[in-house]
């Protein structure tokens, strides 16, 4: 689940398979080849780790090829709906619920959140959702108190080093206009 808590035996497993090509069944004799490509995410600095002696250094540049950024979900709200949207189609299946939408409070409700916990704190926060449902959308109302207590708006941006000025005004202005919930004229 998490490349960079794989305990250090079980680092030396995953480096055999990926610079041999081969696995090895539990109870199985004979090695068994194998043609995979390996997505792995983390949320810590293996490169410290590296330094530290916590993370392989072989296993952490054979991992290491092509390495994607994500920034925590804070930084990305325009993300906030789909992927609620998402998770609430999911988990409406899955416990056999009609509820088919998300009210505007709420989507409002989980933008303004900082969501500490990142995709997985929105995942679980829709599904108790979906549960507690009681009719075809979730409202403001089924989403943790927590949530809706502590949904303070985000009195801070958080732009990159090196943003060119033209990118930190437009977010600026995005950001602005998404507290004011489009109104131009506050």
């Amino acid at each position: 689940d998490e490349v960079g808590e794989i305990p250090p035996s079980m680092q030396v497993k995953l480096l055999r398979v990926l610079q041999e090509g081969v696995v090895e069944r539990l109870g199985g004799t004979a090695p068994v080849p194998v043609d995979v490509r390996v997505v792995a995410a983390t949320n810590r600095p293996l490169a410290e780790d590296v330094r530290e002696g916590r993370f392989r250094e072989d296993l952490y540049y054979r991992l290491n090829v092509i390495p994607v950024q994500i920034p925590p979900l804070r930084d990305r709200r325009d993300d906030i709906p789909l992927l609620a949207h998402h998770f609430l189609a999911r988990y409406a299946e899955k416990n056999r619920k009609a509820v088919e939408a998300i009210n505007r409070d709420a989507i409002d409700a989980l933008a303004d959140y900082a969501w500490p916990g990142n995709v997985r704190e929105l995942e679980n926060v829709v599904e108790r959702a979906v549960i507690l449902a009681a009719g075809p959308q979730i409202a403001r109302e089924d989403l943790p108190p927590e949530l809706i207590g502590g949904a303070v708006a985000r009195q801070a941006l958080s732009i990159p080093l090196g943003t060119p000025l033209e990118e930190v005004e437009r977010l600026l202005i995005k950001e602005t206009l998404r507290m004011a919930k489009g109104d131009k004229s506050t």
